[in-house]
């Protein structure tokens, strides 16, 4: 069964899911004042450049937002107001991207703008299912049915009482944006927990920990009525964070890792460039110089079910281009792309894979969604020119504070000693009451030893006196003066 955890900090969400032990994928978002895909807004058409093939639409946002025309929006014109959703967020210079094809998800169907009953690609096949479908469900006035796949787990009544909930929504939607008189958003989906929860609770979903009371309260009510979803919801309420509790933490730190191994002796080398991710794989010690065609292909089987896990677990999305170790019989390489389609089944991401060249390159596009293990906890580091990264100097305070509110459990201390990296020195020394703020540490004597080379950090209390004596000339921070 799977764990699901998620922990708030500040605008910050944190997803991590276990499968018996195992982490099998993290998720970092972040709340922001801007537009959101799947957010339901009202606004109001600026300008219509046809030459462009596009339509300029004031939201409510610094940024006028863009919508690419089509047969069925072609003719609005400047001044009109109409109800738009979020496809893409604002980047850049670029608003953000918005269609007049509006959506309300649920968990057995999604109520669409164009009208009929619908099924996603995993129920074409099923013409009974389809006609069963058909026949029994109950179809809004104004509103067309998407079919999910989750709909299998869970009888006609409970698909209707759904359609009859969301379709209140949609009609709700569509009556405030018709009577409003400035742009402005009219559904949120509950926000980012609200449209990752639509994705990641399933029916293998055993426990869902939360550290927000708010969190565990919509939580709570989004399980409601649905009977394939039996889950028990357990608010963590411990002063250690969360993912420090459950050593989530170090696993995600473990991900910067480049060189992942493999059973057989080879290794996946991850790499990013400012374009896509590359993915290498050796066979290192895994080398049959009577077999190579052999050794080439259990290196390349075992790489391809690693990979697909990797790319989940680190978030990796936009282009991802796979090198397999060269081989030469076409057969193999077929079963190794099977290997690789089948490790991204129960990706939720919109995922393509792509065949494979003659090189044995395989090229992987995938839907971006939050932030990459990289974005999240690395930064450039100054003393290399931007041409490296470190880990962010606030995520290892807050390890290290978690690490010391577990000390504090265990010891009565007043003077602490902590040793970083010295690429962090600048920083902690051009501001200490901030250093010493993330640390909330305001009640203690710190002493800071700065490393040339440190993998990581340490952090003990200093309880005797003799300590003390030695690294006096280590303090940053007195909490007596």
């Amino acid at each position: 069964m799977e764990e699901i955890f998620i922990e708030r900090q500040d605008n910050n969400l944190r997803i991590a899911l276990r499968e018996h032990g195992t982490l099998k994928e993290c998720l970092f978002e972040e709340e922001f004042s801007g537009p959101s895909p799947g957010q339901i807004y009202v606004g109001v058409v600026k300008d219509v450049i046809p030459a462009l093939n596009s339509a300029f639409i004031d939201i409510g946002h610094e940024k006028n937002a863009y919508m690419v025309l089509n047969k069925i929006n072609k003719n609005i014109k400047t001044g009109d107001y109409i109800v738009v959703e979020i496809m893409k967020e604002a980047l850049g210079e670029k608003g953000a991207k918005v269609t007049t094809n509006i959506s309300v998800p649920g968990r057995y169907v999604v109520l669409i703008s164009k009208k009929g009953v619908s099924f996603s690609k995993k129920l074409l096949e099923d013409k009974n299912y389809q006609e069963h479908i058909k026949f029994n469900l109950f179809m809004p006035k104004e509103a067309g049915v998407m079919i999910r796949t989750n709909s299998l787990n869970v009888d006609i009544e409970a698909v209707n009482e759904e359609v009859r909930n969301l379709d209140l929504i949609y009609e709700k939607i569509m009556i405030d944006g018709k009577h409003s008189l400035k742009p402005r958003i009219l559904f949120d989906c509950g926000g980012i927990l609200g449209r990752i929860l639509m994705d990641i609770i399933g029916d293998n979903t055993g426990k869902v920990v939360v550290n927000n009371l708010e969190d565990y309260k919509y939580i709570k009510n989004h399980i409601i009525g649905k009977p394939d979803l039996i889950v028990d919801v357990e608010l963590y309420e411990e002063k250690v964070d969360l993912f420090c509790k459950h050593n989530i933490e170090k696993e995600i730190l473990s991900l910067r890792n480049t060189k992942v191994p493999l059973k057989n002796g080879g290794n996946i080398v991850i790499e990013r460039t400012e374009a896509m991710h590359v993915i290498d794989i050796n066979s290192a010690s895994n080398i049959n110089e009577k077999d190579m065609e052999k050794t080439a292909f259990e290196t390349n089987l075992e790489a391809a079910k690693e990979i697909s896990k990797q790319i989940m677990l680190r978030n990796l999305s936009g282009i991802i281009i796979i090198d397999f170790i060269r081989m030469t019989n076409f057969n193999n390489m077929k079963k190794i792309s099977a290997a690789l389609i089948d490790g991204f089944k129960y990706d939720k991401k919109k995922t393509m894979i792509f065949p494979p060249t003659k090189l044995n390159l395989v090229q992987i596009s995938r839907k971006r969604r939050g932030k990459t293990i990289y974005e999240y906890i690395e930064e450039e580091c100054g003393l290399c020119r931007g041409k490296g990264n470190r880990i962010k100097l606030h995520y290892l305070l807050h390890m290290m504070k978690n690490e010391m509110v577990d000390i504090e459990e265990k010891f009565d201390f007043q003077n602490i000693y902590i040793e970083l990296d010295e690429i962090y020195k600048k920083d902690v020394q051009g501001n200490v009451v901030e250093f010493i703020k993330q640390l909330k540490a305001f009640d203690k004597t710190v002493y800071v030893n700065f490393i040339e080379n440190l993998n990581n950090y340490k952090i003990e209390p200093l309880l005797f006196n003799s300590q003390i004596n030695k690294i006096k000339h280590l303090k940053i921070y007195d909490c007596n003066e």
